[in-house]
């Protein structure tokens, strides 16, 4: 029996999303820099919507989509890096964003427009005219769902892909604490609306590229255990991009190899800014009682309980020092 496709979260107003969307003319969707699965996918199934209303809607991000979300049927429809119209939107929309900054786009971009801020980090900075913040949702993709059914707008199939894309990346394979009973409903709805997993799976996961597999081998080559073997550390540098061949998209779920060590509380990976060697992008997982989310936010980043992350400036050593100071304060 097929299920009748039912919010989330029935308490959410969306109204105020419709009206100003209603309203726009022109309206740019944008996630932030290095977008990752649950960025992407909320952003090609929103655009989806929207154009099927007959609206006029660009997505453009600071960096390009992800070779493993290129699958996705809007993903060459994204643009990237310096915009060429400024102040063409009169509405844009911000997805999976904690923070402005995270987007990465310079203040002309935004010139004259209405900024919605749509987002699941209980640490966002509600920077947006109109906020829609609830980390009661497992993705930014599950909130594109709800919104959706808000709109009264048709679940297509290329949406529902997109969508499942979001939620499974987001939820680790639905492996985490928040892919709730509500959550696998919502999987199999978006399947019975024509997300196939198995196809989408392969293009996620069985996409790694020779360069990235040598990335793998060398950053676990790098795997330190500390606190009493709480927490597990790897690392990416310039000389393992330059020695690999490989990039900043071959380090996705690379922290997860050091998450799932028996015994480890709190992960850490730390890798080198592609474009500026004196910045580090530390990303953090915990497994059952650290709230790693805490820990980003003491350092100045944000993010979920079980997911998070930071970027500091300076140099390699100190960063570390930083950051192992930062781990031991929240492992007690």
């Amino acid at each position: 029996m097929k299920m009748s496709p039912t919010p989330l979260f029935n308490d959410v107003d969306w109204q105020p999303v419709i009206d100003a969307m209603e309203r726009a003319e022109h309206i740019v969707l944008i996630t932030h820099c290095n977008p990752d699965g649950d960025g992407i996918g909320a952003q090609q199934a929103l655009y989806e919507t929207l154009t099927s209303t007959g609206k006029q809607v660009r997505m453009h991000n600071r960096d390009g989509v992800p070779r493993i979300y290129q699958f996705l049927e809007y993903a060459g429809k994204v643009g990237r890096g310096d915009w060429q119209q400024p102040q063409w939107a009169d509405l844009i929309i911000a997805l999976d964003c904690g923070a402005f900054g995270r987007l990465g786009m310079p203040e002309s971009f935004f010139n004259g427009a209405k900024m919605i801020n749509i987002d699941h980090h209980a640490s966002n900075k509600l920077f947006g005219d109109i906020n829609v913040v609830d980390a009661r949702y497992c993705a930014t993709g599950a909130m594109i769902y709800d919104l959706i059914l808000a709109m009264q707008a048709p679940l297509t199939a290329s949406a529902a892909t997109a969508i499942y894309a979001a939620v499974m990346t987001d939820t680790a394979s639905f492996r985490l604490s928040s892919a709730t009973p509500a959550v696998y409903r919502l999987a199999a709805c978006l399947i019975e609306a024509g997300a196939e997993p198995w196809p989408i799976s392969v293009n996620v996961y069985e996409s790694r590229s020779l360069a990235g597999m040598k990335m793998m081998t060398a950053c676990l080559d790098t795997l330190e255990i500390k606190h009493e073997g709480k927490s597990a550390w790897i690392y990416v540098t310039e000389d393992i991009y330059r020695n690999t061949g490989a990039d900043v998209e071959d380090t996705e779920g690379l922290i997860d190899y050091a998450r799932s060590i028996d015994g480890v509380e709190v992960a850490v990976f730390i890798r080198v800014d592609e474009h500026d060697s004196s910045r580090w992008k530390i990303s953090f997982r915990g497994k059952i009682w650290a709230n790693v989310g805490h820990l980003a936010a003491s350092l100045g980043g944000g993010g979920h309980a079980y997911a998070a992350g930071c970027v500091l400036q300076g140099v390699f050593h100190d960063v570390c020092e930083q950051v192992e100071q930062a781990v031991s304060r929240t492992l007690g």
